[in-house]
């Protein structure tokens, strides 16, 4: 019983022990995860303050990094409280195993005093050949032999409980030293923390000191939004006339190739049919229908409604595959951070609003920037002074904007990771990439929705 008893704390101790140090390993892997990212940002943001003026992006980074800082803490709090219940289950099983021990000690104490009152040989002589038969005598023998074994089993086990009570103290010493460090890092976390709510609370305030000067800029990238807009849309009613045309004429062409089978059919059916005037009437083929003068701009398919840019088996395969891989999608980058998010945006305090039809992602000028998905080059194209290139996905369309050079040309087929051009420079003298989403209507998508997240 004693020996199942310790077998069932040790196994307990064991999964504990695992358990805990899964979930340790998934909190470090964290915690390492967001120190990697808030000294990314804060090199972002050294490299932002240099040009020593401030900005809506500059703001958008520290609130970021405030995230990510606040985040940490939070993991590190899920540390200490994982540390705590492992000091505490660990306290437990100690005084669990030196009761355990104290009741083993207890037995061996009482074996050994039955031992010494009994210590004589002739004692142990008389109580073999006291025995009323040689069976009763082999018994009495195997029962010494297994009072003996069972003392030195009780040694054992003494010592095993007293061995798992050690290492228990040892890892409970462990978890404590654990704990201590965590909250020391907390505290200067916290003390961070606040540092970087002051920074955020003075760069608001600066921004709002120079509200005029920022409004103008946020008009200047409003007129450039606008700019942008429109050349896509043009971009867009060019490519969707091409499809429809191209649509226009393989139904044509399908038309023609079914007008002659039917002919060819008619004129087999003539040749075979009887001379009756029965059987010939019989076999006249019904007139060709004449083929049409246009297509629809959408047709159903298998309840998927496809656009004059799916006409083609490759088209509706870029389509397709643009939209399965929703939500996982290569980012255009290989390192920085958005700035400016889709939609709407403003200064708290201020009247400083703006509004984005895609992502503006803070990186280091002459950056990669890369395609996220397999396509066809639509367009390379100047937007006073910063070089685009609009990517078409079947579909959907991808942008690539504040370009300081760019590596493909217009028919260009393009896969993921294909090198699209390196980042500019904005107004601020921050590197800057805008990215955008945009279906066959023109209608700007939330870029981060397609992108997997980081």
């Amino acid at each position: 019983m004693l020996k199942k008893t310790l077998i069932l704390f040790l196994l307990a101790g064991f999964t504990t022990f695992a358990f805990g140090q899964q979930s340790k390993e998934e909190l470090q892997r964290k915690q390492q995860d967001l120190v990697k990212e808030i000294n990314s940002l804060n090199r972002t943001l050294g490299e932002i303050r240099k040009s020593k003026k401030q900005s809506v992006g500059q703001l958008e980074l520290v609130k970021r990094k405030i995230r990510a800082r606040e985040e940490l803490i939070t993991n590190i709090n899920r540390d200490i409280r994982g540390l705590n219940n492992n000091i505490y289950l660990s306290t437990l099983e100690i005084n669990k195993l030196k009761k355990e021990l104290d009741t083993l000690k207890g037995q061996y104490a009482q074996s050994l005093l039955f031992a010494y009152k009994n210590r004589s040989n002739y004692d142990y002589l008389n109580f073999i050949f006291s025995s009323a038969s040689f069976n009763d005598a082999i018994k009495r023998i195997t029962y010494l032999k297994s009072y003996r074994d069972y003392r030195e089993q009780q040694v054992a086990t003494i010592e095993k409980t007293q061995q798992l009570i050690q290492d228990k103290i040892a890892s409970l010493n462990n978890n404590k030293l654990q704990k201590s460090q965590a909250l020391q890092d907390q505290g200067k976390q916290l003390q961070v923390l606040e540092t970087d709510r002051k920074e955020r609370d003075q760069v608001v305030s600066q921004l709002k000191s120079k509200e005029n000067d920022i409004a103008k800029e946020i008009k200047n990238r409003d007129r450039q939004r606008q700019k942008m807009k429109d050349a896509i849309a043009a971009i867009i009613r060019r490519e969707q006339k091409e499809a429809m045309e191209r649509a226009r004429l393989a139904k044509l062409r399908e038309a023609e190739k079914l007008k002659k089978e039917r002919e060819a059919k008619a004129a087999a059916a003539r040749a075979s049919a009887s001379s009756s005037n029965t059987a010939a009437t019989k076999t006249t083929a019904p007139a060709a229908e004449s083929a049409p003068e246009g297509v629809a701009t959408n047709k159903t398919k298998g309840g998927r409604v496809y656009s004059p840019f799916e006409s083609t088996e490759e088209g509706r395969r870029e389509s397709i595959n643009f939209e399965s891989g929703r939500g996982n999608l290569p980012w255009p980058v290989d390192a920085g951070y958005v700035s400016i998010h889709f939609g709407s945006y403003s200064v708290p305090g201020s009247k400083i609003r703006g509004q984005s039809d895609g992502i503006s992602i803070s990186l280091p000028v002459g950056a990669s920037v890369k395609a996220v998905a397999e396509g066809e080059v639509s367009s390379v194209f100047d937007l006073g002074g910063e070089q685009a290139v609009l990517v078409r996905h079947g579909k959907y369309f991808t942008t690539y904007s504040h370009l300081s050079s760019v590596n493909v040309s217009r028919g260009q087929e393009v896969r993921a990771g294909t090198l699209i051009g390196r980042a500019g420079a904005n107004e601020a003298g921050e590197g800057e990439v805008l990215f955008m989403v945009t279906n066959e209507k023109g209608t700007p998508l939330n870029p981060e929705g397609w992108l997997r997240r980081k």
